[in-house]
């Protein structure tokens, strides 16, 4: 049995859900062993993105300006743009009506890496469930033992997943979300 086969996500932690305005935003916190200089380079670098995260970009994430950015599971990239880029401080991207922003913190020789994702709150669980595998793929690659990207239908299928799916949704007080949604499976 490989690392990948043996993986197996925690229990949900380090995360809320937070109203801000009309929007509601997953903001998820996560302490790293290894400094915000590496962390940085894992969130801006096309290589490494497709080691851990759950899209694909066309340049660097390091720079202000506009990328174009594929979710896994989706033939079609989208326009994003990088609207702050403080390396190894802040990362902020915006992906249609969805922001991103990402914010490094030295802690304790390591980094506390936050996240503050805005989405539809009847997703937010599985938002949550897929950032958290996402996060644990991320902190494997930088130990130096990968285990390639868990995402998308991928992701949704593994085990881990619907168990963090479920306990996020307990978490933050919401029903397990069906998807694809009814109206999607009518149509």
């Amino acid at each position: 049995m490989n690392d990948r086969e043996r993986y197996t996500p925690g229990p949900a932690s380090g995360a809320q859900l937070r109203k801000d305005g009309e929007k509601w935003t997953l903001i998820l916190v996560r302490e790293l062993r290894h400094p915000p200089e590496r962390v940085w380079q894992a969130l801006t670098d096309p290589a490494h993105l497709r080691e851990w995260a759950p899209f694909e970009v066309d340049g660097s994430l390091g720079t202000v300006g506009p990328v174009k950015l594929t979710w896994v599971g989706t033939s079609w990239p989208l326009e994003a743009r990088v609207t702050r880029a403080e390396a190894a401080q802040v990362l902020e991207y915006a992906v249609g009506d969805q922001e991103v922003r990402w914010e490094l913190e030295a802690f304790g020789g390591g980094t506390r890496l936050t996240l503050w994702h805005n989405l539809d709150r009847r997703f937010s669980s599985m938002g949550a469930a897929g950032w958290h595998i996402a996060f644990d793929t991320l902190d494997r690659l930088l130990n130096g033992t990968p285990i390639g990207r868990i995402a998308g239908g991928e992701a949704m299928k593994f085990d881990g997943w619907q168990r963090l799916n479920a306990e996020y949704a307990e978490l933050f007080g919401i029903e397990v979300p069906k998807w694809p949604p009814q109206a999607a499976q009518n149509s």
